[in-house]
C-alpha cells in the first residue's frame, strides 16, 4: 500500500549511534537509510513510500545505545497527518507523546495479516473525524 511518511530523528551527540543507520543494511526489519540533516543538534531524516518497508523502525531505534536517551525525539509525519507526531524514550520504550489539540485516530484492524498495520492519522481535535476511524487502537500490531 502506498503511503508516504517522513521520519526525523533528533538526538544530540548521537553521530556514532546513527552512523550505521545512514547506510543500507538488508538485515534490518525496515528498509532504507537515514540522511544527516545540517543541524547543530544531530538530526537525521528518512522518507518511506510504502508501509511495509517501515515496519520495526521504532523498535530498532529504541534498542540503540543512545548517549542521552531522554533527549531523543522522533518526529513522524504520515501522508494524511495534520502535523508531525512526537515519540520520545520513556522507560526504555519509544512512546508517542500526546500533542495538545490533536488525537490519533485508527481504522478498523484488517481481518488478516495480509496487510501491514495502519499507523492511523494524527488529526486536530476540532476536525471532523473520518468515517470508520476511532480514537481507541483497533489494530494491536505496531505500525512502526
Amino acid at each position: 500500500m502506498s503511503r508516504i511518511a517522513q521520519v526525523i530523528v533528533l538526538a544530540p551527540y548521537a553521530d556514532e549511534v546513527m552512523g550505521p543507520l545512514t547506510r543500507p543494511d538488508p538485515s534490518r526489519t525496515w528498509q532504507g537509510h537515514f540522511t544527516p540533516l545540517d543541524t547543530f543538534v544531530g538530526g537525521w531524516m528518512i522518507e518511506f513510500h510504502r508501509m511495509r518497508p517501515r515496519e520495526g523502525l521504532l523498535r530498532h531505534l529504541e534498542s540503540l545505545a543512545w548517549p542521552n536517551p531522554g533527549s531523543v525525539q522522533v518526529l513522524i509525519h504520515d501522508e494524511e497527518d495534520d502535523c508531525f507526531g512526537l515519540w520520545m524514550v520513556q522507560a526504555g520504550v519509544l512512546r508517542e507523546v500526546p500533542l495538545p489539540g490533536h488525537r490519533r485516530l485508527h481504522p478498523p484492524a484488517p481481518a488478516t495479516h495480509e496487510y501491514p498495520p495502519d499507523p492511523g492519522l494524527l488529526w486536530r481535535t476540532e476536525s471532523t473525524i473520518p468515517t470508520d476511524y476511532a480514537a481507541e487502537r483497533t489494530d494491536p500490531r505496531p505500525a512502526w
